[in-house]
């Protein structure tokens, strides 16, 4: 999807509602509970309820794309773990940088907290690999989370990428 196209802006207006709108349903929570260690529920548990619900549609996503290896599906699930309680509007911002440059986030950076949030985004896939390695994810699970904006893995990199910008 190139930055900035139409494209572009369809899947970001989908994301924008799709935080507004997000639930996890205490069944989607519970079947957690079979397939993740409790220290990766907990990440989980950490997220917020957008990341949480973005999260399980990236597996459906991938489940839907044939892909069962739970190291795959668990990347799926917290690859976004590190964005921790940064709010709608800095991510609307940081989405914009990515497409139209970074003259966006550093025209806006004087209002309180954006720094941080702004800061905290651009890191968040080495984060979020931090936290998924601390929470005993295998090697390729934090692999996989790590790339996740510029896939490694040649089996699944790439289809979790696509799976990541598709919900």
């Amino acid at each position: 999807m190139k930055a900035g196209g139409l494209t572009w802006w369809a899947g970001k207006s989908r994301q924008f509602r799709a935080h507004v709108v997000a639930g996890v349903a205490n069944t989607e929570r519970a079947s957690l509970d079979g397939w993740l260690k409790p220290a990766q529920i907990a990440v989980f548990d950490g997220m917020t309820v957008a990341d949480r619900r973005h999260g399980l549609d990236v597996v459906a996503a991938l489940r839907l794309d044939g892909v069962v290896h739970p190291d795959v599906l668990i990347a799926g699930l917290l690859h976004d773990a590190g964005k921790g309680a940064t709010g709608l509007w800095p991510r609307v911002i940081h989405s914009l940088g990515q497409a139209y440059g970074s003259w966006i986030p550093a025209v806006l950076t004087g209002f309180p907290g954006m720094v941080q949030s702004l800061e905290r985004l651009s890191a968040h896939a080495e984060t979020s690999a931090r936290m998924a390695e601390d929470a005993g994810c295998s090697p390729r699970t934090v692999e996989l989370i790590r790339w996740q904006e510029a896939p490694r893995d040649p089996e699944y990199g790439e289809r979790l990428r696509l799976a990541d910008e598709a919900n």
